[in-house]
């Protein structure tokens, strides 16, 4: 569908590595995120550049890899806040200091701003309220990046728009195998009027197996390792968020007669929430969500005891009802989930049993998403990565991957 931005030429380079979070972030299953972790809400006096502590700038008109025309600048002309709340990223047709770009003398300025040195977080919830800006070969974004080589480090588009799409925004991954006019994108069209006739919030809420796009929270678009045509999910590790106004390139196009200067995105608000995992907190009752999205699941209407648990499409039944008891244990239809045999060895069967509270019985819901046995000091697993229904769970040592996270539903 489009031509990427990439390899980047990033203020990532002879910069020292962000403040990394590896946080507990909103899930898309949870109806109210985790705990606000960072904000800015752009509320400082009109002309003052963004928090040297938050944003820092890349610089250039090498292209960015998309044949762009604009130069990135740092100067307040192209960002800065207005004095009424918001940030203000401006892009124009200028050239104040015969900034050189790569088809020659550049023709417009404009800014790019990132945290690639200030903030990271792996999964959460990524919101801003923007009004973007208007007109044929205008290429707003507000995205995230997991790092270099890209795309191998994976690339989460929260919010793009094409000047000569006014009403429809596009939310996108890009990793190895999925990039470019390859990449795994959908879009979202305004039911009446253009995104740039007014504010609009734009989210993402990346979990361990799965990203949900949002628009005004309408949720329009969800994706996780089973869309990815067999190739590797990447979203594991810490992303920086960035908010830049391109001018031109191969996707968007670039400016024609119809196109008026300067062009505004309006930035309200960025906010990142923990990944809410909904906790183990004792006398708690749900779902427990995880890999593809599925649920821990007791097969059969009257399971015998040893039957070792599965995942399965969520679906609200009272075999996917888990509570988290006062006594440590986890339970669903009377009985409560078990380590076989009170083994602490990988690869021990995740069953279902009469409740007797020894510590195979004891599990815990870790802010990471872990569902730890602590006995064994080992993880809830799903056996082989396998997503599909039915798949069994099993002990294993703790390793962060997808099919180890676990969330309240």
């Amino acid at each position: 569908m489009r031509v990427r931005r990439p390899p980047l030429v990033l203020a990532l380079l002879g910069m020292g590595l962000a403040a990394t979070l590896v946080a507990t972030p909103t899930s898309p299953a949870s109806a109210e995120p985790g705990a606000l972790v960072w904000s800015d809400e752009f509320n400082a006096p009109a002309g003052t550049p963004p928090d040297p502590n938050k944003w820092r700038h890349d610089i250039g008109g090498g292209g960015w890899g998309n044949n762009e025309r604009q130069y990135y600048t740092d100067s307040t002309s192209n960002a800065a806040h207005d004095g009424n709340g918001n940030l203000v990223i401006t892009a124009r047709r200028e050239n104040p200091a015969n900034y050189q770009c790569h088809y020659g003398r550049c023709e417009y300025t404009s800014a790019r701003l990132l945290t690639a040195n200030t903030f990271t977080q792996t999964y959460g919830r990524f919101e801003a309220r923007i009004k973007i800006p208007r007109g044929q070969g205008i290429w707003p974004a507000f995205w995230m990046l997991g790092g270099l080589p890209w795309p191998d480090r994976g690339e989460i588009d929260i919010m793009e728009n094409i000047g000569r799409e006014p009403n429809r925004v596009y939310g996108t991954l890009h990793g190895p195998g999925y990039s470019g006019g390859n990449a795994i994108s959908s879009s979202y069209t305004l039911p009446s009027g253009n995104f740039a006739d007014a504010f609009h919030t734009f989210a993402v809420d990346w979990a361990p197996d799965s990203v949900t796009w949002y628009v005004d929270g309408i949720q329009y678009a969800r994706k996780t390792p089973a869309d990815l045509r067999g190739n590797p999910w990447v979203f594991d590790h810490p992303f920086f968020m960035i908010m830049n106004v391109a001018v031109g390139g191969n996707w968007p196009g670039y400016p024609d007669a119809t196109t008026t200067f300067p062009q505004q995105m309006l930035v309200d608000y960025v906010r990142v929430w923990a990944w809410n995992t909904g906790g183990g907190n004792p006398g708690t009752t749900g779902a427990i969500i995880g890999y593809a999205n599925k649920c821990i699941d007791i097969p059969g209407a009257n399971p015998a005891d040893g039957t070792q648990l599965q995942i399965w499409d969520c679906n609200g039944a009272v075999a996917q009802q888990w509570t988290f008891a006062t006594d440590g244990t986890v339970r669903a239809m009377g009985k409560c989930m078990d380590v076989a045999w009170g083994s602490t060895a990988n690869g021990a069967n995740i069953q279902i049993v009469g409740c007797n509270g020894n510590p195979a019985q004891q599990f815990v819901l870790s802010a990471a998403g872990d569902l730890v046995n602590p006995q064994a000091n080992k993880c809830v697993d799903v056996r082989d990565w396998n997503s599909a229904n039915g798949a069994k769970l099993q002990l294993w040592e703790c390793t962060g991957g997808a099919n180890q996270k676990w969330r309240r539903g």
